[in-house]
C-alpha cells in the first residue's frame, strides 16, 4: 500500500495539469497485472539475457571466422545488431520498472525509446528482405550469386536499410514533441510506443497517425510483400528440379530464414493491427504481445541459425570446445 501511495505520488509531483509539455511521463508496465509485475521479470530478464549471449556469440564468430564472410551470415549480423539495439533500449528500463517501481522516464528519452525501437525494427524488416533477396539468387540464379552479391552491394543494400529506416522514422519524435500533453502524463505501456503517446495527447492526431500508417506499409508491408514474391519464384523453380532430394535440400536451406520471419512477422502484425484496429482487445494482451515482440525474435534468431545451419552449428561447437581450458 506505502508503495503504491508513493508512486501516485510521483506521478502527481511529475505532471502538471497546466503543463502540456512534462518533463517526464510515467511508464505503468502492464495495466491489470502490476501483482504480477515481478513474477514477469523473471522470464522477460533470462529471455534478455539469452538475447545477449546468443547474438554477441554469433556476431563474435561470424567475425573470427572468415569463412563466414557470406551474404547470408554478414545480414544475419546486421540483423543481429539490430534486435540487440532494440530490446537494449527498451528492457532495461522495463525491468527497472518491475522491479523497483521505478516508471519515470524522461521526455527525450522517452522520444528516444521510440526512434530507435521503431526505426531499428525497420530496419530489422529490411534484413529479412535482403535475405530473402540472397535466397531467391542462390536458388533461382547460382551462377550469377558471386557476382551479384559482392562485398560491397552487401554493405550498399546494409547501409540502404539503415538509411530508409532512419530516413522513415526520423519524423517520429518531432510529430511526438510538437504535440500537447494536458489530459496526462501516464504511459499504460511498459516502453515509449508511437501509438502509446498518440493515444496520451490532447490535440488532432489524425496526419501523425496516416503518417505512421503510410511509413508501417512502406517499411513492413512492401518487404513482407517482396518476401512473399521472392519465395514464389524460389517455390517455383525448386518443383522444377529433378529429383525429390534435390527439391527437400534446396528447401531446407530457406527453413532458417522462414522461421525467423514467422516469429518476427506474426506479433509484429498483431501488435500493429490490434493498436490501429482492434479496440475490443484487452489493453494487457496487447501490450504483453509487444513485449513479445521486442523479446523473443532477438533470443530465437541466433538459435533458429544455431541449430539449422552447419556452418554456424560447427562454428559454436568449434568457439565453445576452444573456450574450455585444457586439462
Amino acid at each position: 500500500m506505502k508503495r503504491k501511495l508513493k508512486h501516485l505520488m510521483l506521478i502527481m509531483s511529475a505532471y502538471n495539469k497546466t503543463d502540456v509539455h512534462p518533463s517526464t511521463f510515467i511508464l505503468i508496465g502492464i495495466p491489470g497485472l502490476e501483482a504480477a509485475h515481478i513474477w514477469i521479470s523473471i522470464p522477460f530478464c533470462v529471455v534478455y539475457l539469452l538475447a545477449l549471449l546468443g547474438n554477441f556469440s554469433l556476431l563474435l564468430i561470424v567475425k573470427t571466422d572468415s569463412s563466414l564472410h557470406e551474404p547470408m551470415y554478414l545480414f544475419l549480423c546486421m540483423l543481429a545488431v539490430a534486435d540487440l539495439i532494440v530490446c537494449t533500449t527498451a528492457v532495461p528500463k522495463l525491468l527497472s520498472l518491475f522491479w523497483f517501481h521505478d516508471g519515470e522516464i524522461r521526455f527525450e528519452a522517452c522520444l528516444t525509446q521510440v526512434f530507435l525501437i521503431h526505426s531499428c525494427s525497420t530496419m530489422e524488416s529490411g534484413f529479412f528482405l535482403a535475405m530473402a533477396f540472397d535466397h531467391y539468387i542462390a536458388i533461382c540464379n547460382p551462377l550469377r550469386h558471386s557476382a551479384i552479391l559482392t562485398h560491397s552491394s552487401v554493405v550498399g543494400m546494409g547501409l540502404a536499410i539503415v538509411l530508409r529506416g532512419t530516413a522513415l522514422l526520423s519524423p517520429h519524435p518531432f510529430l511526438l514533441q510538437w504535440l500537447p500533453y494536458c489530459r496526462t502524463n501516464v504511459i499504460s505501456h511498459t516502453y515509449c510506443e508511437f501509438m502509446a503517446l498518440i493515444k496520451i495527447a490532447c490535440a488532432e492526431t489524425r496526419i501523425r497517425r496516416a503518417y505512421s500508417l503510410i511509413v508501417a506499409f512502406l517499411t513492413g508491408g512492401v518487404d513482407f510483400i517482396l518476401i512473399i514474391c521472392s519465395y514464389v519464384l524460389i517455390l517455383h523453380t525448386v518443383f522444377h528440379l529433378p529429383s525429390k532430394d534435390a527439391r527437400l535440400k534446396t528447401l531446407g536451406t530457406c527453413s532458417s530464414h522462414v522461421c525467423v520471419i514467422l516469429v518476427s512477422y506474426t506479433p509484429a502484425f498483431f501488435s500493429f493491427l490490434t493498436h490501429r484496429f482492434g479496440h475490443q482487445v484487452a489493453p494487457h494482451v496487447h501490450i504483453f504481445v509487444a513485449n513479445i515482440y521486442l523479446l523473443i525474435p532477438p533470443m530465437v534468431n541466433p538459435i533458429i541459425y544455431g541449430v539449422r545451419t552447419k556452418k554456424i552449428q560447427d562454428r559454436f561447437l568449434k568457439f565453445f570446445n576452444l573456450s574450455k581450458p585444457l586439462n
